[in-house]
């Protein structure tokens, strides 16, 4: 008996957003919303260089898993928080979600202090 090979049988991979960067505070918040938001309208190809930036589909796009990697993160106040939970609005609008990998302990301490764990979990 033939397996379906169908799109919606077929699980995929996360798709990436930026990493985020050492440091986030709200002088650098705004611009990485901006260039996540870049990502997600390329339809997640994120520009490694031009030989290996694929694109899928859009419709692969909408409900697609976005993930963030938060490892190098050190230095940061509630605007790390902020920019995180607006990626993910951004991402919820458009029937994705977000999944935020390696979150620093103190990042989320101050996610469960503002009461919105949640809302960063996949």
């Amino acid at each position: 008996m033939p397996m379906s090979t169908a799109p919606s049988a077929v699980l995929a991979a996360p798709r990436s957003l930026p990493d985020l960067p050492q440091r986030l505070t709200h002088e650098q918040a705004d611009a990485y919303v901006q260039r996540c938001l870049a990502v997600m309208e390329s339809g997640g190809a994120v520009p490694v260089s031009p030989a290996t930036a694929v694109s899928p589909a859009p419709a692969q796009t909408a409900a697609a898993l976005w993930s963030l990697d938060a490892a190098a993160l050190q230095h940061f106040d509630s605007s790390a928080l902020a920019a995180l939970l607006a990626v993910a609005r951004l991402l919820q609008a458009r029937g994705g979600r977000l999944q935020v990998l390696h979150m620093p302990l103190r990042l989320r301490e101050l996610a469960a202090l503002y009461g919105v764990s949640e809302l960063l979990a996949a």
